[in-house]
């Protein structure tokens, strides 16, 4: 699985995200990959409408409908077509309680969960909520050239205490041998944003991507 959070980058804002979705779901025909990608809440309906890939909000707050104004609700993000939710991501972090409730909104209305930790531990106090999948990116490698991959020690520890069904890594992931070590190291997948994002040629960094899986 290879899953590329937009961000509010520039390049994957409005009709470019609409855009850049398109280049996802080709190359996931193409190759037979599970690509997915996290896109903003302002994006998310016309993505949803223009692709048949998976689609994640990249938040829900632990609300339903009613009086909540400027809250991303969550019968909303599924009557638009999305088929998941990010949580926690560091640029976007819940206290526990918080990140309790809205898993329980999230799990209410049908939407697969993800949740985002900073280390092999917060990734395995997470197993109690019974998320889809938990997506372990050290913070200060997020944004960078360094890919978590060459702290294999990270990925290993978060497969002996997650199990690597569950387990997605990100934080500087760029290529497909990023994808390969971290597939050898027993995880099920990606999260990446800048190294499809802010390239030139998302086509080509996305096979390169998927081929990492196929290895």
């Amino acid at each position: 699985m290879i899953i590329t959070n937009f961000k509010t980058y520039e390049s994957a804002s409005g009709a470019k995200a609409v855009e850049l979705a398109r280049v996802h779901e080709r190359v996931a025909k193409e190759t037979g990959q599970m690509i997915l990608v996290a896109v903003q809440a302002i994006d998310l309906a016309s993505i949803c409408a223009s692709v048949q890939i998976p689609v994640l909000a990249q938040h829900i707050d632990a609300v339903g409908y009613g009086g909540n104004t400027g809250s991303i609700c969550a019968e909303s993000v599924k009557n638009a077509g999305a088929w998941g939710t990010l949580l926690n991501h560091s640029e976007k972090r819940l206290n526990r309680e918080l990140l309790s409730q809205s898993i329980l909104r999230a799990r209410e209305v049908g939407l697969k969960i993800i949740l985002c930790a900073a280390t092999p531990e917060e990734g395995a106090s997470f197993l109690e909520f019974e998320p889809d999948y938990i997506a372990v990116e050290p913070p200060d490698l997020i944004g960078g050239d360094v890919s978590v991959t060459t702290r294999p020690e990270v990925v290993r520890k978060a497969v002996e205490l997650i199990g690597g069904l569950k387990l997605l890594v990100g934080a500087g992931v760029k290529t497909g041998e990023d994808v390969r070590i971290a597939k050898t190291l027993g995880a099920s997948g990606v999260l990446l944003a800048s190294g499809v994002t802010k390239t030139k040629d998302p086509k080509a960094v996305l096979l390169d991507l998927a081929n990492g899986l196929r290895d």
